[in-house]
């Protein structure tokens, strides 16, 4: 009797499966979505945001990428930076366009070489916050956003590279107005010199990413303190750098510690585009762009630049098991 029911579900059901529109529709209709990325940086001389639409279309969406007209709005966006001291407006700039040409094949998946990006050289002042106002002329919509600048900190050490094996090497600086995450990058410069020309050095460099998601406590005032073994500079050199007969020798020729550090925003949206490392994979998307999508937000460069290298580190780089055959 069981089996009688299913059958007759089976045969009510067929001509209603079959007579369905066999159709589907995945494009829904379309709806201008402005996307913007901008990251305001005292330290840089120019201020670029990019500012794009949302696209939709029958095909393969990665082809329609590599199509300017495909992101890009077709007439000129009004596209302005306030200023603001506390609640008081105290100045305005209007951004202009540019087209950049530098844009590199595996940056994105977006066209290249070049790309529009609306910019301004206005200064910034770093106890100041800024809303970024943006409104298409044609349609009359609008998108804001704003940030709070990071500020300048302190890198208290260290005040030369010396890595000695089997020793912990410190790094301690003080932490920035509104600075959330910290990054640091050793950039270690070496000279090579050719057998065939060895009185004409070449100056090169390897960088080190260190760590990258260091994240300041709410309301912190004490200065970090971040410790690694520093046999791990000579693991990195030796992994970095390549055996080379060709060269007459290799000399160690100072360090460059280059932190960059991102606003709470940045930080975030870095949290939540970053590689899932647990079971569930699916994240919530993050923005915080009003009538819009994307980030808008603020970031730091600092660095202690041409840091001297220790007479022990230049020796073990001679020795050590990573480094030895490098020629240094």
């Amino acid at each position: 009797m069981r089996y009688s029911k299913i059958l007759l579900l089976l045969v009510t059901l067929v001509p209603v499966l079959f007579s369905c529109n066999k159709e589907l529709n995945v494009n829904a209709d379309w709806k201008d979505v402005t996307v913007v990325y901008g990251l305001l940086d005292q330290t840089q001389d120019t201020t670029f945001i990019k500012i794009t639409k949302a696209f939709l279309g029958p095909g393969d969406a990665m082809q329609f990428a590599k199509i300017p007209d495909s992101s890009n709005y077709p007439d000129k966006l009004e596209v302005r930076l306030d200023e603001y001291n506390g609640t008081t407006l105290v100045n305005s700039f209007l951004c202009d366009t540019v087209t950049i040409h530098n844009k590199q094949a595996g940056d994105s998946i977006f066209y290249y070489p070049d790309q529009l990006m609306y910019y301004t050289t206005a200064p910034l002042n770093e106890n100041s916050l800024y809303k970024l106002f943006i409104k298409n002329k044609n349609t009359g919509k609008e998108v804001t956003a704003e940030t709070e600048l990071v500020g300048d900190f302190t890198i208290e050490r260290p005040q030369i590279a010396s890595f000695i094996p089997g020793y912990t090497f410190e790094v301690k600086w003080t932490p920035s107005k509104v600075g959330k995450r910290y990054q640091l990058v050793i950039r270690f410069w070496y000279q090579e010199a050719k057998k065939t020309d060895p009185a004409n050095p070449v100056m090169k460099y390897i960088d080190w990413l260190v760590f990258n998601n260091v994240l300041a406590a709410d309301n912190q005032m004490t200065s970090f303190d971040y410790f690694f073994p520093g046999d791990a500079f000579y693991s990195v050199v030796g992994s970095k750098i390549k055996v080379d007969t060709s060269l007459a020798g290799r000399s160690a020729h100072h360090c460059d510690f280059i932190f960059t550090v991102a606003a709470s925003a940045l930080n975030t949206y870095m949290e939540v585009t970053e590689p899932s490392l647990s079971l569930v994979q699916e994240r919530p998307a993050y923005s915080n762009i009003n009538n819009g999508i994307g980030i808008f937000s603020a970031r730091y460069i600092k660095s202690n630049n041409n840091m001297e290298i220790s007479s022990p580190t230049k020796a073990e780089l001679k020795v050590n098991q990573y480094t030895k055959d490098l020629g240094f």
